[in-house]
Order: C-alpha cells, then sequence, then structure tokens
C-alpha cells in the first residue's frame, strides 16, 4: 500500500512539473520564427512524392505480372495431374472390367467341365 502510494504521488509530482515547463517555454516558441525546411525545400519534396509513386505503381505492376505467371504455371501443373490422374482411373476401369470377364468366363468353364 505504501509502495502504490509513494508511486502515485511522485507521478503527480512529474506531471505537475511537466506541465510547469510547457508553460513556461510557451512564450518562446510563440515568438520563434516559422522554421523552413533545411533539407527538403517543396520542389523537391514534390520530385520526390512523384518519384515514389511511379516506382511503387511499377513495381505493383511487376508484382501482378509475377504473380499472373505463377498462377497460370499452377494451373497447367495441375491440369497435367488431372489428365494423369484421370488415365489412371480409366487403366484401373479396364482391368477391373477385364479380371471380371475372365473370371466369369472361367466360371463357365469350370461349371461345363463338373457337368461333364
Amino acid at each position: 500500500m505504501n509502495f502504490e502510494i509513494t508511486a502515485l504521488i511522485i507521478t503527480i509530482a512529474s506531471f505537475l512539473i511537466l506541465v510547469f515547463f510547457v508553460f513556461k517555454k510557451i512564450p518562446k516558441i510563440k515568438e520563434a520564427p516559422e522554421a523552413e525546411a533545411i533539407f527538403l525545400k517543396k520542389e523537391l519534396k514534390e520530385k520526390i512524392k512523384s518519384k515514389t509513386k511511379k516506382a511503387t505503381k511499377e513495381s505493383a505492376n511487376f508484382l501482378e505480372a509475377l504473380l499472373h505467371k505463377f498462377l497460370s504455371k499452377v494451373r497447367i501443373l495441375s491440369l497435367k495431374v488431372d489428365k494423369k490422374l484421370s488415365d489412371w482411373i480409366l487403366k484401373l476401369r479396364e482391368r477391373s472390367k477385364k479380371k471380371k470377364i475372365d473370371s466369369y468366363w472361367s466360371e463357365i468353364k469350370e461349371s461345363i467341365g463338373k457337368k461333364k
């Protein structure tokens, strides 16, 4: 409990000291002249803005083209895989039909052989 009271007192005192310094410096801040940009003039700022806009548009176009190529290749790959899988399915169906037909005729031959 003592720690909380001490921390509260320190916080309030720090805030009041900060407010005191701000109010003390306000007249000097009002008297200060309007500062010009030392490094960046208006024209230079405009050039930088226009160049960054142009660069971001170009990079966006590049990324879109790259994404288009990637998605096209993925699509082609998926179509190739689909074709291969459908071929395998057809082969399996043919094998199963052939086995059924072979077993059917072998059963008939065995039943005929048993009747004689």
